[in-house]
């Protein structure tokens, strides 16, 4: 039962809130809620009823076993807010949360960190995953034959979050003199940087695993505060799933994932992002080799099928334990 619609989606990454969209989903949202007591386990992701008070969704919950899924720390957007206001009313809503459901699950240690610190009951960290289904194995003999003149560096993402790639202005600007290299940017607008090439795709489920496929380096730029602690490093996931080497800043999760000079590389300076772009350019056999370890790690760790089972046998489990 999604809060927000695909259309409300399709608008966001246009760059605009369907506002009569948003007070609709909270309408279905509310009605959802009426039925609850139905169900063994009400599984809720982040929260019922994002910018409302805990009091009001331990209303709407009752007496579900409850199960809340964290794969951000969106308790930041409550806890560190601008306004005084929202840091009142709202700071401990997640926590409250987190000490009221029966089961936690976090996508890093991060938010089991704080899940910890909140007082939760039962707390069990589970990666993000992709299914294996939707990113078919790659080929990687023919990757390393492929015969193009220029090299694919891409980062997906949203329009929120693709600020987060004017850290790589300098690094990719110094590298472009020296090889022919494109930036794809799926699901928001490429930036325009002298001596770039950007290209701007748009964001589709049906084909976000081939625009993937066809790059050859996919890049995780990000900056060292709170929120970014809390991520899953689902982009350097979807990368690996399609055998590409990855570079990311050496961030939260993103240490846990890439295993340096294995499945992809570590960067934080300038310097450091132009070597490891250098490196990867400069050696394709290692590069499909990272790519190689990154697409097993994925089947072994961050895929659907190696996760849903342990995360099918917790729901068992929860469902047998009283309610409150």
């Amino acid at each position: 039962m999604p809060l927000l619609s695909n259309g409300y989606v399709n608008e966001l990454y246009k760059g605009r809130r369907a506002w009569p969209e948003v007070l609709n989903s909270y309408w279905r949202r509310l009605h959802q809620c009426l039925r609850l007591h139905q169900y063994d386990v009400v599984w809720v992701e982040k929260e019922l009823m994002p910018m409302l008070p805990y009091g009001f969704e331990a209303q709407l919950l009752g007496r579900s076993r409850l199960v809340l899924d964290l794969d951000d720390a969106i308790f930041h957007n409550y806890d560190l807010a601008k306004s005084t206001l929202v840091r009142k009313v709202l700071g401990e809503k997640i926590d409250r949360l987190m000490r009221r459901a029966q089961l936690v699950t976090v996508g890093n240690s991060y938010l089991a960190g704080r899940a910890q610190a909140a007082g939760a009951q039962w707390i069990e960290q589970l990666p993000s995953t992709v299914p294996l289904s939707r990113y078919p194995a790659p080929d990687m003999a023919a990757r390393l034959h492929r015969s193009r003149p220029f090299i694919v560096v891409v980062w997906i993402g949203s329009p929120a979050t693709v600020h987060y790639l004017d850290a790589l202005r300098p690094a990719l600007q110094r590298v472009a003199q020296r090889f022919a290299l494109r930036l794809h940017v799926i699901g928001a607008q490429a930036p325009t940087w002298p001596g770039v090439v950007g290209k701007s795709i748009a964001w589709s489920e049906a084909s976000e695993a081939r625009e993937l496929a066809d790059c050859d380096i996919g890049v995780m730029p990000l900056a060292d505060t709170p929120w970014e602690q809390g991520k899953c490093s689902f982009k350097l996931i979807q990368y690996m799933a399609c055998g590409l080497p990855v570079i990311a800043s050496p961030v939260g999760m993103n240490c846990d994932v890439v295993q340096d000079q294995i499945n992809g590389l570590l960067a934080s300076t300038e310097e450091e992002w132009v070597c490891a772009l250098t490196q990867l350019i400069e050696d394709s056999e290692k590069s499909l080799t990272m790519g190689t370890h990154g697409r097993a790690q994925v089947e072994a760790i961050f895929s659907v099928e190696a996760v849903g089972v342990r995360l099918a046998k917790l729901l068992r489990e929860l469902a047998q334990r009283p309610s409150l």
